[in-house]
């Protein structure tokens, strides 16, 4: 294994503490900020300049630093369960945490909290979150994946409206623009289109360098680079989605992989096993990804970030908010219902050649099963490990790492 890190990860990640930092002193100044689910529209409160933190980024940090379990407690301490989208509550018990414990400080109280309708546990969390003391909530509709055309990843683009349907389209087209009147009256700010329509362009180009990088690593042999490394480097920027920041991390993680590749560099030397994580990134323990590499010669040369980046956030369109509402109409589907999710697992575990495939199944991400049997169909054996990817506890209950390790004896 290489022992040197994507110098691009290292310095998305040290740009994204500093960022943070300068989130908690505008707050601290009296700025509302957000707290937003990662498929809520983002790219409005980056145009009405409201600094927000992502649910699931935050989560992710609070277990990289341990704190996962003990924010956990604070929920049960308050009368709520500690076992359901722990990757969503994560940032409500960490809220409560002493300060000494608090990851990088902690999170300021938001001003506003939003996010999907994607079941009725997340709908409860942002609800507890409006009921404190100066944050309210506002919620969008989760709809239904009809039609379901095959090859999505073709049409959306710029045949979203094919791909999605109108019907889908108008209603969370209505809802954010009822999201940006209700921002609107509580900042006393106006949103320009133009700075919005500016942002879409700078998230589609964001998304074509991912989409390079992507396709290079795919056909690279043996792997360049570890996805231990490409998760921090691409997710930073992408919760920094339409800033030139992020469209320049982009590229210099394209440009550092490429010359990788013309390098002859191997991330796993001695690669023989090539193997894919389907599910969301095991952030308390990024080093499980390297775990294998001396034994079994196993790489993991695949996630779901990098991938959705490259072919889940491209929409080109006339209208800014109604494109806006096809970058986000389908993004669960895409990457977790069926038959979206699981012909694009298909496809981008055929085209990377992986040996096999590790799936970490969560309480709510729909249709698991299908994926993994649409995997298994296509030859490509699948150990479905069902666990939650930011509770350390439920983690280290599944015995991952063994489960593993069996797997690649026995199946691969």
């Amino acid at each position: 294994m290489t022992d040197h890190r994507l110098r691009s990860a290292v310095a998305a990640t040290r740009y994204q503490k500093e960022w943070f930092q300068s989130v908690r002193r505008r707050a601290a100044a009296g700025e509302p900020i957000a707290l937003l689910n990662a498929d809520a529209p983002h790219e409005v409160f980056r145009a009405l300049d409201i600094p927000y933190v992502v649910t699931q980024w935050w989560s992710s940090i609070i277990a990289a630093k341990r704190a996962g379990p003990a924010s956990m407690e604070q929920l049960v301490s308050a009368g709520l369960p500690d076992f359901s989208l722990q990757y969503d509550a994560m940032p409500l018990g960490e809220q409560r945490l002493p300060e000494a414990e608090r990851p990088w400080g902690g999170l300021p109280i938001p001003r506003f909290a939003v996010a999907e309708r994607s079941g009725d546990v997340t709908a409860k969390i942002f609800e507890q979150w409006g009921r404190a003391e100066g944050t309210e909530t506002f919620l969008l509709s989760r709809t239904g994946a009809d039609p379901a055309p095959d090859r999505w990843w073709e049409l959306v683009p710029r045949d979203w409206e094919q791909a999605f349907g109108s019907d889908r389209l108008d209603l969370l087209q209505g809802e954010i623009e009822e999201l940006i009147t209700w921002l609107e009256e509580r900042t006393g700010r106006t949103l320009d289109r133009g700075r919005l329509e500016e942002i879409m362009v700078l998230g589609n180009e964001q998304a074509e360098w991912n989409r390079r990088t992507r396709d290079l690593i795919a056909v690279a042999r043996p792997a360049p680079v570890l996805v231990k490394d490409t998760m921090p480097a691409v997710m930073a920027p992408q919760w920094q989605r339409g800033t030139r920041w992020a469209v320049d991390a982009a590229r210099f993680l394209y440009e550092e992989t490429e010359q990788r590749v013309q390098d002859g560099v191997a991330a796993c030397p001695g690669e023989r096993t090539r193997l894919m994580w389907v599910g969301r990134g095991l952030w308390s323990d990024l080093n499980l990804y390297t775990r294998f590499q001396k034994e079994f010669g196993a790489v993991f040369v695949w996630s779901m970030y990098l991938a959705i980046a490259a072919d889940g956030y491209q929409r080109y369109g006339e209208d800014p908010v109604r494109t806006l509402a096809a970058r986000f109409v389908g993004i669960t589907d895409q990457l977790y219902v069926p038959p979206w999710s699981a012909q694009w697992y298909v496809k981008e575990a055929l085209s990377h050649g992986v040996d096999g495939v590790v799936h970490l199944v969560a309480d709510d991400t729909p249709g698991g099963g299908f994926i993994t049997e649409a995997l298994e169909g296509e030859g490509v054996p699948v150990l479905e490990i069902r666990a939650n990817n930011a509770d350390q506890r439920s983690s280290e209950a599944a015995r991952i790492p063994e489960r593993i390790a069996e797997f690649l004896r026995t199946r691969v």
